[in-house]
């Protein structure tokens, strides 16, 4: 069977006083570290509508999506393999901040502390990328 990239999507979330929303990864790879919430897109599901679960399902966050922020597809951006990510600048509609699922926790944190944090995957490209570091 031939291989094929897998597709996954990426959230920024931005609040009114310039923070953003990041998870604690429960898993490998880069377990421990800081990451803006994302996944795997299923099967029949619009990348906008995984975008959405995967927030809510790692953050208890419900989100609105404001715009595309890029499309990243280095095949060496995941040591897992060669998985493509859509990244969405989202803001907060609903929810209760609570780590879920694959997040060992969920934190608000200020852009310019974001600057020193070691995040996972290309992450730090992502928010560069959509201007807020």
């Amino acid at each position: 069977m031939k291989k094929k990239p897998t597709l996954t999507v990426d959230a920024i979330i931005k609040t009114n006083d310039d923070k953003i929303v990041l998870v604690k990864r429960k898993n490998p790879p880069y377990k421990g570290w800081w990451a803006l919430p994302g996944g795997i897109v299923e099967y029949g599901e619009t990348v906008e509508e995984a975008v959405k679960r995967e927030v809510k399902e790692e953050t208890g966050l419900e989100v609105e999506i404001e715009k595309l922020v890029n499309v990243y597809s280095d095949p060496n951006r995941d040591p897992r393999g060669h998985f493509i990510s859509i990244c969405f600048l989202c803001r907060r509609i609903g929810g209760t901040l609570e780590a879920v699922t694959d997040a060992a926790k969920v934190s608000v944190f200020p852009l310019k502390e974001v600057r020193n944090l070691k995040l996972a995957f290309d992450h730090k490209k992502m928010l560069k990328d959509a201007k807020l570091i």
